[in-house]
């Protein structure tokens, strides 16, 4: 007797998997915005995304002082950012800052950056001034060659240093950037009046140079010996402010004098 052969059952179809609602997109309507700050973005609240700490092992030949700048420098959103966008310093930023918020530089604009060193602020100054811009920075420290600035590697102090600038301007300033600082001896009153001295004398120039409507810029330390200093400010120009850029350290005592709308002489 002949044995039939039982039909073979077919295999099971296999269950599709549900796609995942994104409700992002029905609730909005549209695709979420990404996450990453784009290069050159602005810093949200002056705080770069959470990124994972690097920490630095202590070395022999280094000091503790010298292994806790290393760690600030290391760990500081605004000097990795500065690498990224190809700034020489995180103080670009500041200045960067405060271009923003008061408009001084230009397109075509004449400026001066008294102790440009390392070349940040020389930088900034020439991509928003451009081609027709004249930019000039002096410092004692050498300054690699910033493409489309002037750079003379002098003390500012020295008696000839103004009217060398001066030539190379070809004409008045439309602004006066000073972040000169006197190396500091750790004692807060002396480095206070060091730095409050250098504001004036760059103010001595400023007042020289600048065209009517020009500004300056100055650091400054938080104290009162800047009295005399910004009673001359308020003199010579139409607004005087303070500001303390987000790329400023907060457990730094800088901050920035900002005077706008040169009387002249």
């Amino acid at each position: 007797m002949e044995r039939r052969k039982s039909p073979s059952k077919p295999p099971p179809k296999r269950r599709k998997r549900a796609k995942k609602t994104n409700i992002a997109t029905t609730a909005l309507g549209a695709e979420p915005e990404k996450r990453a700050r784009k290069k050159g973005a602005p810093l949200a609240g002056g705080n770069e995304p959470r990124q994972l700490r690097v920490n630095v092992k202590t070395a022999r030949k280094r000091d503790l002082a010298s292994t806790l700048w290393l760690d600030r420098q290391l760990n500081d959103p605004y000097v990795k950012r500065a690498k990224a966008d190809g700034y020489r310093s995180r103080a670009a930023y500041k200045l960067l800052e405060i271009d923003e918020k008061y408009g001084l530089l230009k397109p075509g604009g004449r400026i001066v950056d008294l102790g440009c060193a390392p070349g940040g602020w020389l930088q900034v100054s020439v991509n928003a001034t451009g081609k027709k811009g004249q930019v000039v920075g002096i410092d004692y420290l050498h300054v690699p060659a910033v493409a489309g600035a002037e750079i003379l590697e002098m003390d500012f102090l020295n008696d000839d240093a103004p009217d060398r600038l001066k030539d190379l301007l070809g004409g008045p300033a439309d602004v006066v950037l000073s972040d000169m600082a006197a190396p500091t001896t750790g004692h807060q009153s002396t480095d206070h009046l060091r730095i409050v001295a250098l504001a004036e004398v760059a103010l001595d120039f400023a007042e020289d140079v600048l065209a009517p409507g020009g500004a300056f810029v100055c650091k400054v330390f938080a104290g009162g010996a800047e009295g005399d200093l910004l009673v001359r400010l308020k003199q010579n120009f139409a607004v005087v402010k303070h500001a303390k850029p987000k790329a400023s350290r907060q457990d730094s005592a800088e901050k920035y004098v900002v005077a706008t709308g040169f009387r002249g002489n």
